[in-house]
């Protein structure tokens, strides 16, 4: 017979989202129990195993518990974050999970129960009041899902979207017209069960072949980066390289309808799945290097993650849904327009990621998305809105996850890592805000949740985009209500215009010098006696000495080298 519990909220599924809803939401003072499948939090970050994370890069992105993650990661990595080229920071997916865990364990009105899946959703009327599971029935007033694939709205019979939309539904520039071979084979992105290897700097223990076949192809993989680049990719500390390719690489895309299928259905795509990953492994071992093999330690039962890594899920259908026009930048400028419903401006969350979406076999192209920006590419700034997590008909629930309400072609940016922990964070303050309020998420001002989110005692999180406004800026905060109050100010070019804050050194950082030569205007190289080093930033103060500087000076910089990745970051420019 199932334990019974009662809690204020409720919040089922341990991943990105679900973890950060449940840790802001206790913070907040609110009484939360925290439900997942796994001993790991963090899903995408950790258990999932995409331990370089994509999106959100620049510093004035680095808000609320995105930033305080990168804090926390920084403090506990040994050997840093510079390690791959995907993204600017790499880490063991173990050190990303006990950050987690330390800090749901630092809250005693946060309750967290492993090793639960939801069974049923209890309903009174089209009210959520609870989630039975195995073990626990748990009553309550709010309910957040957090699940990978929205599991609860398929429970609680909630109006969802699974699939794609075309260009009538929503005149989104990149859906297509009508059904073609592509939508038919790929109803939603291909997942990724992701694996670690290792060197070992002498033959490593043969990879096994997998029971299953699944007909792979993985010839030409690395063809255009060669295998050294390749494995850098995602290089991680201690000489292990996370497998996440999606060029003839370990995308799974077969039988996708299964996800949202029978149990059984589930359980044979996963297995599938894990093993394209073995055998993409296996070709790997057998075709680049002996020494390569599954890397020991990784995870609990080794080199391959605990789950695959959704990119998608059912899709709640909210009281507003975030389409590809939400997310490109308005004409003339590089910032997406700000949010509003009913009149209000409703931002809750940043998010900056290219439009990115995976089907093996086919090319898709999307709008471009993208800036040149500190001497790198790097994504647009856009805002997820409030109503995006509220169900257009049930009372009760929010969600917190890639589950909120968001077409197909726009979930491309929005369902990337720090995008997710925005979307999480909004969503249990905006629970905790409910319990604190009495009132039903549909009724909770907007503009409350807004406050409070910039406010928060311990994690202060950017719901307004602006380029030039660092986290560290002693005008944050009023510069972040400036735009809440007036959003009619907000600029295209997405730069208040406020003073400049020197970026902070690092306390490992080295200086070189060389010549500087300026290609294109964007892109700076400086030579010096050992090497050709391309350089980048992610300050706005070091982005705007980069358009001081002149080909053919000699240049002295500070930051920190990244080999793997070809580029030194930049932390101070000096001539």
């Amino acid at each position: 017979m199932p334990q019974t519990l009662t809690t204020d909220i409720l919040v089922v599924g341990g991943g990105v989202g679900g973890s950060c809803a449940a840790i802001q939401a206790a913070r907040r003072g609110a009484n939360v129990i925290l439900v997942s499948k796994f001993d790991w939090l963090g899903g995408m970050l950790t258990s999932a195993g995409v331990a370089v994370p994509d999106g959100n890069e620049l510093v004035p992105w680095q808000t609320g518990l995105w930033g305080a993650f990168l804090q926390a990661l920084r403090d506990r990595q040994p050997g840093g974050l510079d390690h791959n080229w995907v993204s600017f920071f790499g880490y063991e997916p173990k050190i990303g999970a006990a950050i987690f865990a330390d800090w749901v364990a630092a809250l005693p009105n946060l309750q967290w129960l492993a090793g639960q899946v939801p069974l049923e959703v209890h309903r009174a009327g089209d009210r959520i009041t609870g989630v039975r599971f195995a073990d626990y029935d748990i009553r309550t007033k709010i309910t957040l899902d957090g699940t990978e694939l929205g599991d609860l709205l398929a429970l609680g019979d909630a109006s969802y979207r699974w699939g794609w939309e075309w260009r009538s539904d929503f005149n989104e520039p990149s859906a297509p017209p009508q059904p073609n071979a592509m939508t038919e084979r790929y109803p939603v992105q291909s997942p990724t069960w992701v694996v670690y290897l290792e060197d070992y700097g002498q033959p490593a223990p043969e990879i096994p072949a997998p029971e299953i076949d699944t007909h792979g192809e993985f010839a030409g993989a690395w063809d255009n980066y060669g295998a050294e680049r390749f494995l850098n990719y995602g290089r991680i500390p201690g000489n292990q390289f996370m497998l996440n390719w999606p060029i003839h690489g370990n995308d799974y895309g077969v039988g996708l309808e299964r996800l949202v299928g029978s149990a059984a259905e589930r359980a044979a795509y996963h297995q599938e799945a894990h093993a394209h990953s073995q055998a993409f492994a296996r070709f790997l071992q057998q075709n680049i290097d002996s020494r390569y093999g599954l890397a020991r330690g990784t995870f609990p039962e080794g080199a391959f993650a605990l789950h695959p890594y959704y990119r998608e899920s059912r899709r709640l259908r909210g009281l507003s849904t975030v389409v590809e026009t939400n997310i490109l930048p308005q004409t003339g400028g590089v910032a997406a327009p700000l949010p509003s419903y009913a009149g209000e401006m409703n931002a809750i969350a940043v998010g900056n990621y290219p439009d990115d979406h995976h089907y093996p076999g086919f090319e898709f192209p999307l709008q471009p998305k993208s800036m040149h920006w500190g001497g790198h590419w790097t994504g647009t700034p856009f805002t997820v809105p409030y109503t995006a997590l509220v169900p257009e008909t049930l009372t009760g629930l929010l969600v917190c996850e890639k589950n909120i309400s968001v077409s197909h072609i726009a979930n491309g940016s929005t369902r990337l890592q720090p995008m997710v922990m925005g979307i999480g964070q909004a969503a249990g303050m905006a629970a905790a805000l409910c319990i604190e309020q009495v009132c039903e998420p549909a009724e909770l001002p907007v503009r409350s949740l807004q406050e409070a989110l910039i406010t928060d005692a311990i994690a202060p999180s950017a719901v307004i985009p602006l380029l030039d406004l660092v986290p560290q800026h002693p005008d944050w905060l009023q510069w972040q209500r400036h735009y809440l109050a007036h959003p009619e100010d907000y600029p295209v070019d997405g730069q208040c215009g406020c003073d400049r804050i020197e970026c902070p050194i690092s306390t490992t950082a080295a200086t070189i010098q060389g010549k500087l030569e300026i290609v294109g205007g964007n892109t700076f190289q400086l030579t010096t006696p050992e090497r050709l080093w391309p350089l980048v930033t992610l300050h706005p103060a070091v982005h705007e000495d980069f358009q001081g500087l002149r080909s053919g000076q000699i240049l002295s910089v500070v930051g920190r080298p990244n080999p793997a990745g070809d580029w030194f970051v930049v932390e101070k420019v000096g001539i």
